[in-house]
């Protein structure tokens, strides 16, 4: 069939108008006024949330007015709550996936809260649940407004954690890098934790989450592009040729000199970032541990491995595994039921009592987000709009 003429093609369809908003009475408009005032208990500042308008729209005696203000400030609130208020590219090579909220989520929790005058609690619910949380938010309410620097520090911690999904997990994994250590969470308890060495500062590590599936026990090394000119023919690196049977790129075969050691966990993500054991084991002695090209190397993985593979009945008993490391052969090995992984980066941690445990920002990152928390936009100031940075 011919194409119709340009002029007689069919109109795109228009945008429906966004829905009127829900009916606010004014009590609840001054309830969520009130909660506005003391968002800064949550690190968060009052302002970026227009109480005014709320203010306004309640003196104007305008139901309709009062609604629409109190509906953008809820909306706004809601997800900052939820998923954090620095967003998109000011978060700093931030890749984890958070699908705490969505703008359907959003309007039903608001159409609850209004219908069961629970605008507080659904609010609240959507706060992180994690204890480091709480912590973070008591050291917040004892540290002193001017001490600016502690005062953003914690802030900004509270903010990563809003950035992360509010459940975690039964069962988890996570790596905070700036403190070089590899926690396994179950049931919200420590059952496991150990040193870690994380990226350098050259090859930065990127903050993700992944799905841990299993592990590779005696696993190749494919070395990563951008050192791969380092190994290129020298004794122990195996070339991978194309068709052409030009060199396309180098691995290393199992073996005591590999540098994934015995074994890697596996967990896809776009970062090709995983958990690993290391042949060169003496870099866990050190305090600063920035020195891998961007995966985690893990003290006693091993051990890590043997107890998730035996969880839940699993049929790799700690006598199957070292059969299959002797073995010397490239062999697989699946978790019964997969847990999740976060590698995250929190530069500051709160005791029970509100103390607080300062790590180094390894890849100075923290000057730029403060910037953008302090942003009512959740932005790093300057930074043009995407749109505008790739018409150029």
């Amino acid at each position: 069939m011919a194409p119709l003429p340009e002029a007689a093609q069919p109109a795109p369809p228009a945008e429906l108008p966004p829905p009127p908003p829900p009916l606010w009475q004014p009590y609840q408009a001054q309830t969520l006024l009130n909660y506005i005032r003391q968002v800064g208990r949550d690190g968060l500042s009052p302002a970026d949330y227009d109480p005014a308008a709320v203010e306004a729209g309640m003196r104007s005696g305008d139901p309709m007015q009062m609604s629409q203000a109190a509906t953008d400030s809820f909306n706004k609130l809601a997800s900052d709550l939820a998923l954090g208020h620095v967003r998109g590219d000011a978060r700093i090579d931030w890749h984890v996936v958070d699908n705490d909220i969505d703008p359907e989520r959003r309007r039903q929790m608001l159409e609850a809260a209004l219908a069961t005058n629970r605008i507080p609690e659904v609010l609240n619910g959507l706060l992180p649940s994690h204890p480091q949380y709480g912590a973070l938010k008591t050291a917040l309410s004892i540290t002193p407004a001017t001490d600016s620097a502690k005062y953003n520090r914690i802030r900004l911690n509270m903010d990563r954690w809003r950035w992360l999904p509010r459940e975690l997990g039964q069962k988890y994994i996570i790596v905070n890098v700036p403190s070089y250590y590899a926690t396994l969470v179950e049931n919200g308890a420590t059952r496991w934790k150990t040193r870690a060495v994380a990226g350098a500062i050259k090859t930065p590590t990127p903050q993700l989450n992944a799905t841990a599936v299993g592990v590779i026990l005696n696993p190749w090394w494919e070395v990563p592009k951008s050192i791969s000119k380092e190994v290129a023919g020298k004794a122990g690196y195996v070339a991978v040729k194309g068709k052409d049977g030009k060199v396309q790129r180098w691995r290393q075969p199992p073996g005591p000199t590999n540098a994934l050691g015995q074994l890697k966990i596996v967990m896809p993500n776009d970062q090709a970032i995983y958990l690993h054991d290391t042949n060169a084991k003496s870099r866990f002695n050190s305090d600063i541990r920035a020195a891998s090209h961007g995966c985690i190397r893990t003290k006693d993985v091993l051990e890590l491995a043997t107890m998730l593979l035996g969880d839940d009945n699993g049929e790799w008993t700690p006598e199957k595994i070292k059969e299959t490391l002797a073995s010397k052969k490239s062999k697989q090995a699946n978790f019964v039921k997969p847990l999740p992984v976060y590698i995250v980066y929190f530069s500051a941690a709160a005791n029970v009592d509100g103390s607080i445990v300062n790590y180094s920002d390894m890849y100075k990152r923290d000057g730029k987000v403060i910037e953008a928390l302090l942003d009512s936009k959740g932005e790093m100031p300057g930074k043009k709009p995407a749109e505008k940075v790739a018409a150029k």
